[in-house]
Parts: C-alpha cells; sequence; structure tokens
C-alpha cells in the first residue's frame, strides 16, 4: 500500500494523498472518513473481508487444534482395538499343543507382547478435553492480545516520529523565525549564533533521538512483537549445522 501510494501520488498532489493509518483505523472501527479518500476502488469491501477472516480465524484456531488432537486419538485407539482382537483370533486359532520354543525366539514373542501391552494402555488412555481446550484458549488468548500489541506498538512508533517532527516544527518556528525577523549587517552576527544552536538542536533531536528510537522500537518490534508468533523458547536442543549430517 505504501508504494502504491507513491506511485499513485506524486510531490504535486501530495497534500490530497489518503493516509493509511487512518484506512487501518477506519477498517476496524467501521466508519468512513470523508476527508480521507480511497486508495483503489473497492477497498471498502476488502476491508470488510479482511475484518471477517480475521475475526472467523479465532474460532478456527480455538477448536481446530483440540478437534484434531481428538480425532487421532480416537483413531489410535481404534487402531490399538484391532490389533488385540486381531492377537486374541490368533490365539484362539492356535494349536492347542506346541513345543516349546526357543529361548531366543520365547524372549522376542515376550517383547513383543509387552510392546503390544504398553500401546494399548498407552492407547488406551482417556483425551482429557477440558486440559487440552484450556491449553489452546491460554494460547488463542495471547495470540490474540499479541495481535493487538503489534498494533500498539506500531501506533507508538508512529506517535513517537510524530512527536519528533512537531518538536523540529516548533523548534524552527520560535528559534530561526526569530532570527529572520530583523535584517541588519550587526544581525547578520546575531543569526550564525542562533543557526549554530538550531542546528545542534537539529542534529540532536531529527538525528540522534529520533535515530535512536527508531532503532530500539525496530529492535524490539522484530525480537519481541514478531517473534512471539512462532518462537516460544521452551528449551529446544541447539543442533549447529555442521556437513558430516549429510554423511
Amino acid at each position: 500500500m505504501v508504494v502504491y501510494k507513491w506511485l499513485v501520488w506524486t510531490v504535486v498532489d501530495a497534500k490530497d494523498a489518503p493516509s493509511i493509518l487512518i484506512h487501518f483505523i477506519d477498517m476496524f472501527l467501521f466508519t468512513k472518513s470523508s476527508v480521507n479518500i480511497y486508495l483503489y476502488e473497492g477497498q471498502q469491501n476488502v476491508q470488510l473481508a479482511l475484518v471477517i477472516v480475521a475475526v472467523v480465524c479465532i474460532p478456527v484456531l480455538l477448536l481446530g487444534d483440540p478437534i484434531c488432537l481428538y480425532i487421532q486419538h480416537k483413531r489410535k485407539k481404534r487402531h490399538s482395538l484391532q490389533l488385540n482382537q486381531h492377537a486374541e483370533n490368533d490365539g484362539d486359532n492356535g494349536p492347542l499343543l506346541v513345543e516349546d520354543p526357543p529361548q531366543a525366539e520365547s524372549e522376542e514373542y515376550e517383547e513383543h507382547q509387552k510392546n503390544m501391552a504398553k500401546d494399548a494402555k498407552a492407547h488406551g488412555e482417556e483425551f482429557d478435553a477440558s486440559e487440552v481446550f484450556m491449553h489452546q484458549m491460554i494460547h488463542t488468548i495471547e495470540y490474540c492480545l499479541g495481535c493487538i500489541s503489534n498494533t500498539a506498538s506500531y501506533l507508538r512508533l508512529w506517535a513517537l516520529s510524530l512527536a519528533h517532527a512537531q518538536l523540529s516544527e516548533v523548534l524552527w518556528n520560535m528559534v530561526m523565525r526569530i532570527g529572520f525577523s530583523n535584517v541588519s549587517y550587526v544581525w547578520s552576527i546575531v543569526i550564525f549564533v542562533i543557526f549554530t544552536f538550531f542546528a545542534v538542536l537539529t542534529v540532536a533531536i531529527l538525528l540522534i533521538m529520533e535515530g535512536l528510537s527508531a532503532f530500539l522500537h525496530a529492535l524490539r518490534l522484530h525480537w519481541v512483537e514478531f517473534q512471539n508468533k512462532f518462537y516460544t523458547g521452551t528449551g529446544y536442543k541447539l543442533t549447529p549445522f555442521h556437513f558430516d549430517s549429510f554423511y
């Protein structure tokens, strides 16, 4: 949208260019500004569709994982019952009197029976839907609050840059305009001193303060706000890349 705005509205008609920030605010408030024009035809319908999709994604995020885990649990349980039924049928159809099997085959058979019993016990456990749902609900709330926090962070960055721009404008009106109020040979020395003061404050405010705040906000937004969507930090073991892993 920013690139499209740059291409459509040039410097000549920049004063009539719409504000993208106001469009985002109007999109969630379902309002229409009479002053701020749309970027393209049908933008209001696109904004409404995006908001509806975002709202619909919330129950999908909340119920999708528990339903998927429940279906997997039922499938594993049904598969375990089928294995037990086949084992019982094989035992019923087997011979009544058999010779003693070798020691190796006997140990292998006992190990196989233990594994089947362990799998049957694991698959036979009841599915705790309340625990899974509560866990997923916590993650859903955290994700939704994180999205709101991201929006507030970008608005805070915009407000901070706007405050610095207003401060530089006030600095121009209160400092340089005083220097231009009188024109004379003697006053030129005063203008030189005033410009030095104005230049120092401009560098301090616009370059140092604005640059440092933009750097810190960008670092926080990328590290905290962006990575919390996919990085949980629960202790996954780091596996460094090495070419020996391919051989």
